[in-house]
């Protein structure tokens, strides 16, 4: 009997050299798998079947986990307001970590021999997919052909022609990425440190040009509702907030960052419901958490974002911190009212039962109801103590 090897199957050249090379050159039994996070349509994935039964693969599935997506991590990079570097929402970091796992539990459903990937071995992939293959199926082997021959495009397409596979594979002048945390875009430009991104480089080019509310309701840190419209799942809240921001070219920007393997480097990105809704729940948190609440958050969250962009969210830490953001939410529940502008959006403020910025206790710089001048003079006075011994035995001066 043939051994059996998942193929995590994209559609491209990488992936569709992989199907015919593990078929043909290797003599695998290949069956292509999918994992839409968010990233594909009914007709797309319908497409990418019709490619791979045409590259002669066994069998093809394509595994919606768009739910179980956000259920084990996108969540938590909201209730974290997650943006590494202040800057990026973790797009395409947080979807292969769970297309990793996904195909690892297919490939032990299937009992399949090997997992191979399309992934290069100059970018942060390789390590997510190889790290999470290692710790779920151990004693699968890995093939990564790409890689491990450092195959040229060219020598990719004339494979394939000799192997009976003839398409068109024009070099887009852009790579996109896109899934339901936002959209990768990487092109000549990102190459460099000093430019930016052409308008046409965006999928999302802008349709609206008057502005208009939005209203996002948040319960316990999870959307709920967007402009009064109850969803059965927050995945199709954030799907509805993506469609009325992208209108805009909301979320667009360039992330600096160190990968995995050691070099800096640059990616585009477009993410309007990612930018909104981190903003929007940053925001009411703001209202609803306590100072230190906020803090300690704010730390364990960079942690959280870091080691899932290192490929480290099976290390057991994860699921504390995640019980730690998941507590921390139990408050924050209200609606957030923002407005769309093309290519920005306000935060015009939030109504919550939990708003801890109460009248009843003072009004900031107006007036104090809680306390009186004394109190805060008596305050000042012990706080100020251990700081006066200080400066009077050392004579610091400032």
């Amino acid at each position: 009997m043939k051994k059996k090897v998942i193929l995590a199957f994209s559609g491209g050249l990488d992936t569709s050299y992989c199907a015919k090379y593990l078929s043909e050159s290797l003599g695998y039994e290949v069956y292509a798998v999918t994992v839409n996070t968010g990233g594909f349509s009914k007709e797309e994935e319908k497409e990418l079947e019709n490619r791979a039964l045409k590259l002669g693969v066994k069998e093809y599935r394509c595994i919606d986990a768009q739910e179980d997506y956000y259920n084990s991590c996108v969540k938590y990079l909201i209730f974290g307001n997650v943006l590494k570097n202040n800057t990026y929402p973790l797009s395409v970091s947080a979807e292969r970590t769970i297309q990793a796992q996904e195909i690892a539990k297919y490939a032990l459903e299937k009992g399949a021999d090997a997992i191979a990937h399309g992934s290069t071995g100059a970018g942060n992939d390789q390590v997510r997919f190889d790290l999470i293959f290692q710790v779920m199926a151990p004693h699968v082997e890995i093939i990564t052909p790409i890689r491990d021959m450092a195959l040229s495009r060219e020598e990719e397409i004339e494979f394939l022609k000799s192997h009976g596979y003839d398409m068109e594979f024009q070099k887009a002048q852009y790579s996109v990425n896109k899934g339901l945390w936002g959209t990768s875009v990487g092109g000549k430009e990102t190459l460099t440190s000093r430019n930016n991104l052409p308008e046409e480089a965006f999928p999302s080019q802008i349709k609206e040009t008057q502005s208009s509310e939005l209203e996002i309701e948040f319960k316990n840190g999870e959307i709920t509702a967007v402009n009064g419209e109850n969803f059965s799942h927050p995945v199709y809240a954030i799907q509805k907030i993506e469609q009325l921001a992208s209108a805009y070219g909301i979320g667009r920007d360039i992330h600096v960052g160190d990968t995995i393997v050691g070099i800096k480097g640059r990616v585009g990105f477009e993410a309007a419901a990612a930018s909104v809704i981190i903003k929007s729940h940053h925001l009411l948190e703001k209202h609803t958490l306590s100072k230190y609440q906020q803090m300690m958050k704010s730390q364990l969250s960079d942690w959280y974002g870091n080691w899932l962009h290192e490929a480290l969210f099976l290390d057991p830490v994860m699921r504390n911190i995640e019980s730690f953001l998941t507590d921390s939410q139990k408050m924050v529940t209200g609606k957030v009212f923002i407005t769309l502008y093309p290519y920005r959006f306000v935060l015009n403020g939030i109504e919550s039962e939990h708003d801890l910025m109460s009248d009843h206790f003072g009004s900031y710089g107006e007036a104090n109801r809680a306390w009186s001048g004394d109190d805060v003079k008596g305050y000042t006075k012990i706080v100020s103590n251990s700081l006066n011994i200080y400066h009077q035995i050392n004579g610091v001066k400032i």
